[in-house]
């Protein structure tokens, strides 16, 4: 990776946010039925509306990449990145709560609800992942382990083990949970209250994570192709470095969107035939 790339996501970062304007707004209940009434305009990022997780996905990519190697900089910037990573599906949970038939305020939010709501959830997840990694050490898959820590940035950006993939799926379900759960709980963010939801939603949401996992699994091999494909491009194209920047930059753009999009339309879907049908 050229020394000049993370210097030019971090200035496509600031100018996105530069950019970007918010209204005011507030939070509703979210009803039983993925329906919320809206009550404010929604906050807005601007000339980013069509792709409103694209400024924080910019963001996260480019702490990640700053942040990689060194030691005394990568949990936090594996943290700020997370925080973008949620904000960004709570901007795709929105418009795939609104395509699955419903209506959603998750836009809403105000930027200081939104990064409050963020880290409330944040620090719980990562609690959940803890212990699953300790847990799953102590029983012998120790090799296996350290993927569980991914589980959170799994949700956008590809990991490197296909149960990791899963785990992800898991993690997105339980995360959309408890945005639910705060939703209609004046914002109030409940984790045990969110992980009794997914027992009770277990039949529709399990098969969602189960369809989820199987096509992250499909989309990281795919994923995985691209790349190579990217590198001999890089080796062999009589092009400018800024091009082959701008084509890098584009492929993990492109694929963090795919991946958020697939996510919340599976179990955003899930979730709604697990309210329709029951289980």
């Amino acid at each position: 990776m050229p020394r000049a790339l993370p210097r030019i996501l971090a200035i496509a970062a600031t100018g996105a946010l530069g950019i970007a304007w918010y209204r005011r707004g507030m939070s509703v209940a979210l009803r039983q039925q993925l329906s919320l009434r809206k009550t404010r305009p929604e906050t807005s990022f601007g000339p980013f509306r069509p792709l409103p997780a694209l400024p924080w996905l910019i963001m996260a990519t480019a702490i990640r990449i700053v942040g990689f190697g060194k030691p005394g900089l990568i949990v936090p910037a594996l943290a700020l990145a997370d925080v973008c990573v949620l904000l960004a599906f709570f901007a795709t949970a929105r418009d795939s709560i609104q395509a699955a038939g419903g209506q959603s305020s998750l836009g809403e939010l105000t930027l200081g609800e939104q990064i409050r709501l963020s880290l409330s959830i944040l620090w719980r997840i990562v609690l959940v992942i803890i212990i699953a990694t300790l847990a799953t050490a102590a029983i012998g898959f120790s090799s296996f382990a350290p993927h569980l820590l991914w589980g959170l940035d799994g949700m956008a950006f590809d990991q490197g083990a296909d149960l990791g993939r899963f785990w992800s799926a898991a993690i997105a379900a339980l995360v959309l949970l408890i945005i639910v759960n705060a939703e209609g709980n004046g914002g109030r963010v409940a984790l045990f209250a969110a992980v009794k939801d997914f027992g009770q939603h277990g039949l529709w949401l399990g098969a969602a994570v189960l369809v989820l996992g199987a096509i992250n699994v499909a989309l990281g091999y795919g994923q995985g192709l691209v790349r190579i494909a990217i590198w001999h491009f890089w080796q062999i194209a009589m092009v400018g470095q800024p091009l082959k920047n701008l084509v890098y930059v584009v492929f993990i753009f492109s694929f963090a969107m795919l991946r958020l999009w697939i996510t919340l339309s599976i179990l955003t879907l899930g979730l709604k035939q697990s309210y329709a049908r029951g289980g």
